[in-house]
């Protein structure tokens, strides 16, 4: 295919299709909608409990056009947290495992990103061009559809890009000759180690200060932690007009629950620094408070919730949303709900089989109904209706303070730079091998350091170049890096910085050296040598800081993603 022709892919959004190996038409139109009912009743107890960073997993049926066999499709933005996209993975050769006659295909803006992760064991014809319509999960397994290089081999040339249908009959009939080898399929299996457990331990636990009717809302739909994360965090000086009166959560009734967030969702509230403002009400006791962290996170995410009223909650008494019970497929998937002993044989109508039946409503209507509605309701809208549906006691909300459970510790958030070179280490035993031009320069790197203008100039080529499974050059010294993922990326740019941050700190002492050289009286040569350092960009980048008042921003936000925390700006000329 023509690169000029592929349509432009939305960054962060996986895309995700699934076919019947060996249809015809009649079949795949009879059999792949009653087969989403099975698909979803099948992750459903994987799905319930499930806290996404942006948008779920989602399957809608597609029919045949335009030479594309008739399909299951969806697409799931993830954001900031990669691994909803590596658990899609996982889901997907579940779903090919369990149900065998299925194959699924997936890729996100990079392209073929199960390839990207197995860089280095990839035969030398698989490129970006050549991989087009030849990489599937089947049977649980990755398989790659063979270059032919003479007549009679199954597969297709190098050049060639086979039809979706004829891919699809190679692959179910000669499926061993497809199945990628061993090291591929183990460099995906080591990026998915530990799934399914791995859901758990990716969750945090954290008490916080809250009105009582955040708890409630929390308590019946916890997946809401995550948009409200995500207004608090990408907020503006707009967003937070709504946050001087707080109509819908004011600071009076507040109580002190158990919330659960992912570890991504819990970073990103705890990185940033924010003063609410007075008008608010909100108010936060002296850092050395016993529980300043459990009032500094309820304060964030009630800023986060008021945002998300404000911009979605006008249109919320308005429209009414359908039971789900109308829904054409809600009858199959709860059948398939309790074929699969989803409910745990608990009586219908007792309180745990209401809270299964609850959490699989949810579920389908994040996963089906949302695919098919033209007016879908926003989150903001969505807090309103639970709110309007599902009324609370405030006394109860305080009697349950004496029974919460523990909160974890959060010392995860900090990491040593050898555990993450660790951890760089295990995502795929990938790494960066580093050379040197010549051996006199490494030598005299090792001692001084990394001169702070070929960093930071070597780091911009590194961001601006593009990236694929042949991995990236870093232009300055001779870095070959890997292929990464954009949190592996986002991982190695940090500890970039902090060699950054390590040559501003030697600035600054070279010039107080300066200035006792210059008082003394027989000063040193050596320290007068004029320093090669950006200045232009230390000083945009502070200028930048210190327009934003503390607000969020390009500067601050580029900061925080990378890990450096500045200090308020004491000096307010």
């Amino acid at each position: 295919m023509d690169p000029l022709k592929k349509v432009p892919v939305s960054e962060d959004v996986v895309h995700y299709r699934l076919f019947l190996v060996h249809p015809d038409t009649q079949t795949s139109e009879e059999t792949l909608p009653q087969l989403l009912e099975d698909l979803l009743a099948e992750l459903a107890p994987l799905l319930v409990k499930y806290i996404w960073q942006q948008q779920p997993f989602n399957l809608s049926y597609h029919p045949e056009k335009g030479g594309v066999p008739a399909h299951l499709a969806g697409s799931t933005e993830f954001g900031d947290n990669v691994e909803d996209e590596w658990f899609i993975v996982y889901l997907l050769k579940h779903l090919t495992r369990t149900f065998s006659q299925l194959a699924a295909s997936i890729h996100d803006n990079d392209g073929q990103f199960l390839l990207i992760e197995a860089a280095e064991y990839l035969p030398k014809w698989l490129d970006p061009d050549s991989s087009e319509n030849r990489v599937f999960l089947y049977r649980g397994e990755l398989h790659i559809l063979p270059n032919r290089t003479r007549s009679g081999e199954v597969g297709w040339p190098r050049d060639s890009v086979p039809f979706l249908q004829e891919a699809l009959d190679v692959l179910h009939k000669h499926a061993d000759h497809c199945l990628a080898h061993q090291r591929i399929r183990s460099a995906i299996d080591r990026r998915l180690q530990g799934y399914p457990d791995k859901i758990q331990s990716s969750l945090h636990h954290a008490h916080c200060y809250l009105p009582a009717a955040i708890a409630a809302v929390l308590s019946q739909r916890p997946a809401l932690i995550a948009p409200a994360v995500s207004a608090f965090y990408l907020r503006d000086p707009i967003d937070l007009q709504a946050c001087r009166t707080f109509r819908n959560f004011p600071p009076d009734a507040r109580v002190l629950t158990s919330v659960t967030f992912t570890r991504c969702l819990y970073a990103q509230l705890m990185q940033q620094s924010f003063v609410p403002d007075r008008r608010s009400g909100y108010t936060l006791p002296p850092r050395s408070h016993p529980q300043y962290k459990a009032h500094e996170l309820g304060m964030k995410l009630a800023h986060g919730f008021e945002i998300l009223c404000s911009k979605n909650g006008l249109a919320a008494a308005a429209g009414h949303e359908a039971p789900v019970s109308s829904h054409p497929h809600w009858r199959g998937f709860l059948d398939s709900l309790q074929r699969n002993g989803y409910f745990k044989g608990e009586l219908e109508g007792s309180v745990r089989y209401r809270e299964l039946m609850t959490s699989a409503e949810n579920f389908f209507k994040q996963s089906v109904t949302r695919t098919h509605s033209s007016s879908v309701h926003g989150p903001g809208e969505e807090v309103l209706q639970v709110l309007q549906s599902a009324p609370y006691s405030l006394e109860e909300l305080k009697k349950q303070e004496a029974h919460l459970p523990p909160e974890e510790s959060d010392d995860w958030l900090n990491i040593s730079s050898q555990e993450l070179e660790r951890l760089l280490e295990e995502r795929g035993g990938r790494g960066f091998t580093c050379g040197t031009r010549v051996a006199e320069e490494e030598e005299r790197e090792e001692e001084a350091g990394y001169s702070l203008v070929a960093v930071t100039q070597g780091m911009k080529n590194f961001i601006n170049a593009m990236s694929s499974h042949e991995g990236a050059e870093f232009p300055r010294f001779s870095f070959h890096v890997f292929p990464m993922e954009k949190n592996e990326l986002a991982s190695f740019v940090k500890f970039s910085f902090d060699l950054v941050l390590t040559f501003l700190v030697q600035y600054f002492q070279q010039g107080n050296d300066r200035a006792d050289a210059a008082s003394s009286s027989e000063p040193a040569e050596e320290d007068l040598q004029p320093l090669n350092v950006d200045v232009n960009l230390v000083t945009n980048l502070l200028e930048s800081l210190a327009s934003q008042a503390g607000l969020a921003g390009p500067a601050s936000n580029l900061l925080q993603s990378l890990g450096i925390h500045l200090p308020p700006n004491a000096d307010q000329s």
